[in-house]
């Protein structure tokens, strides 16, 4: 295709696996980039730390350099794919500054500041794009900031971790253990030498956050999300769940509630943000996502149900995230016309997790004599907590925990504000007939 517009100059920070696959889709796809865009999509440089490191996809020396800064005032589009925050932050407020337009992938950046730069961003009259920061190559940012602009997100609960889908999978689907499974992830490149971010799940929260702010319109940050990891699953736990008809899957929730208003007071609406291991039935959606692939699920008003669903991870899918970002401004520059910005506007206040409602699995080592069950049923009437189910299983012979304890006890409660729950749990923790509580999961999807 034949075109009159002058090239886009494009800079390119950091050279990792998205980086180096960033790289070749620009060098080795560049004609039908420009056929698309209507301009050639000349890259001018790649920021790194060291020009004589090995790379997965190699360029020509020349355009690797040191000089972010200089890189950036160069440009029309920058690509920032450093992770962290310094010096990615300042290098991005460069850009903007210039009035160049941004593509990232740095989840951690967007859910810390990512209000100020959309700020920055909508001041400048350029654009800031992040289809990379949350799931991969699912496209599940840009249906939220405009397939349901005009829709009311009530609710999303999404698989946002590969690293840890592929552990809980592997624990739920072969019986390895948390470490067995971690190793393995290691192994194959899923998880990092330290994954301690994605066990942790601080890396779903902080994705939790970005999928807060664009689907309810409001500026939440990563502090806001409580955040459970997945290193206390044990093997007690996936046998519990499964039995009962569930799988463990570590999800990232963000709802809409409605809290009411004490003595005569207003109710307050607002959000929940929470990440944290949770029982899903095995008829769920999401309980059918495997390995390490990524799934989101979202609530609407008028849109029902929606599931986005595909690879959560890895330098190729990422790259293309990247790339759609980019050819989407490469046409606009083209073309003409304002930049497209994303700018928080809603007053929705972030709610403690004990407002959230959900149900508990709660396992409870107790002893062998009378009245067990009537107390600690009445624990959970007490709090005014209901039970859906329970099942009562006797301990194997050699089991390693109180010699006093002959049995276990299983609850699945009805749906309970958290805090009620939480209460409950304390509460039998201090019976006398409880020798231990083995186990307490979320449940969803019910």
């Amino acid at each position: 295709m034949t075109t009159t517009h002058e090239p886009l100059k494009i800079a390119l920070l950091g050279a990792g696996n998205v980086g180096s696959q960033v790289a070749r889709i620009l060098t080795e796809d560049a004609e039908m980039l420009q056929a698309r865009v209507g301009a050639r999509l000349e890259l001018v440089g790649v920021f790194v730390r060291r020009t004589d490191a090995e790379r997965e996809y190699q360029l020509p020396g020349e355009l690797y350099t040191t000089d972010a800064e200089a890189l950036v005032d160069q440009a029309d589009i920058v690509i920032e794919l450093l992770g962290g925050i310094e010096p990615a932050k300042s290098l991005i407020q460069r850009a903007i500054s210039r009035g160049a337009a941004v593509v990232t992938g740095n989840k951690a950046l967007l859910a810390q500041h990512g209000s100020e730069l959309y700020r920055a961003a909508a001041e400048a009259g350029t654009q800031l794009s992040f289809e990379a920061s949350v799931a991969g190559a699912i496209p599940i940012l840009r249906p939220l900031r405009d397939s349901l602009s005009g829709d009311r997100v009530t609710r999303i609960m999404g698989i946002a971790n590969g690293t840890t889908n592929y552990i809980l999978d592997q624990m739920d689907t072969t019986g390895a253990t948390f470490d067995d499974a971690l190793a393995e992830a290691q192994r194959l490149g899923y998880a990092e030498a330290d994954p301690t971010a994605d066990v942790e799940g601080h890396d779903a929260a902080a994705k939790a956050a970005i999928l807060a702010n664009l689907a309810f319109h409001a500026p939440f940050t990563l502090d806001q999300v409580h955040c459970e990891g997945i290193t206390a699953i044990t093997a007690a736990d996936n046998e519990a769940a499964a039995e009962a008809g569930y799988v463990i899957k570590l999800l990232a929730i963000a709802e809409r509630i409605t809290t009411p208003g004490g003595d005569g007071a207003d109710s307050t609406e607002g959000a929940v943000l929470r990440v944290h291991p949770t029982l899903l039935p095995r008829q769920h959606p999401l309980a059918a996502v495997h390995g390490a692939f990524n799934a989101v699920f979202v609530e609407a008003e008028n849109a029902g149900e929606l599931m986005f669903y595909g690879p959560g991870a890895g330098g190729a899918p990422t790259a293309s995230a990247v790339m759609g970002d980019t050819v989407s401004i490469a046409r606009r520059l083209v073309r003409g016309g304002p930049g497209r910005t994303h700018t928080p506007q809603a007053t929705l206040p972030a709610l403690p997790v004990g407002d959230a409602t959900t149900s508990y699995l709660v396992v409870l080592e107790v002893k062998d004599q009378a009245g067990v069950l009537a107390q600690t049923a009445g624990v959970f009437a007490q709090h005014g907590v209901s039970i859906e189910a329970m099942r009562q299983v006797p301990l194997p012979e050699g089991h390693s925990g109180h010699a006093e304890a002959e049995s276990s006890l299983r609850f699945i409660t009805h749906r309970a504000l958290e805090r009620d729950l939480e209460q409950t749990v304390a509460e039998l923790t201090a019976l006398d007939v409880v020798t231990d509580v083995i186990s307490v999961l979320r449940v969803e999807g019910n």
